[in-house]
This record gives C-alpha cells, structure tokens and sequence, in this order.
C-alpha cells in the first residue's frame, strides 16, 4: 500500500511563496492521480487541487485558481504544490493523497490514505 508524507509547510509572510511536497514510499511508480486538500479545525476538507494519471490534466478550487500550481516528478515519486501570493485565510494544514476521483465534483471527500499533514501559517 502506498503511504505519502507531505512537508514543507512553514511560517510564510502574506504575499509570499511556499513549495509543498508529497512523497510516496511503497510503490516503485506512481501514477495515480493525486489530490491536495487543506483542514483548518472546525471547517470542513477543502479541496486544493488535484492532477489526473492518465493525462497530468490539472484542477484547482476556486479560491486557489492562479495562485496554486500541482505538478508531479516521476523520477522522485513526488509531487508538488506550488503556492504563491500567499493569503492568511491559506493558513491550514496540507495534506496529499490518491484522488480517484479528480476532475469530478468533490472529489475530495473520495480520497486514499494520506500522511500527517504539513502546517502552513500565513501571517505578518
């Protein structure tokens, strides 16, 4: 079964950039599709983005779209999330897994095991 460990989640100022990563061990290629979403206490999942595994074809929720950027690196068995113009109400925490259902409306709450997650706070 194939486990992920997300990191790269810090302290950011508003307006900065930060690069997640999602890690897989347990499987020598990985290419199923795959889904950030983000958990503040108190408030629902938010789905963050996903990239599918056939063609790489990318989603991203609305409060994200042209600031957040997912991408895969085959040779690692990573993916990454890339985020920019960073806002407070970003400030949760990330977490990585299979999303077989990326494309499709909430595809968020059918996901596959995930890691701890990564803190990022986005404050001045």
């Amino acid at each position: 079964q194939v486990q992920r460990a997300e990191s790269g989640g810090v302290l950011v100022q508003p307006g900065g950039s930060l690069r997640l990563s999602c890690a897989a061990s347990g499987s020598s290629s990985d290419t199923y599709a795959i889904g950030w979403f983000r958990q503040v206490p108190g408030k629902a999942r938010e789905g963050v983005s996903c990239i599918s595994a056939t063609d790489n074809t990318t989603y991203y929720g609305d409060s994200v779209k042209g600031r957040f950027s997912i991408s895969r690196d085959y040779a690692r068995n990573t993916f990454y999330l890339e985020m920019d113009t960073l806002r407070p109400d970003d400030t949760a925490v990330y977490y990585c897994a299979t999303a077989p259902r990326c494309g499709r409306t909430d595809w968020w709450n059918y996901l596959g095991s995930w890691g701890a997650g990564t803190q990022v706070t986005v404050s001045s």
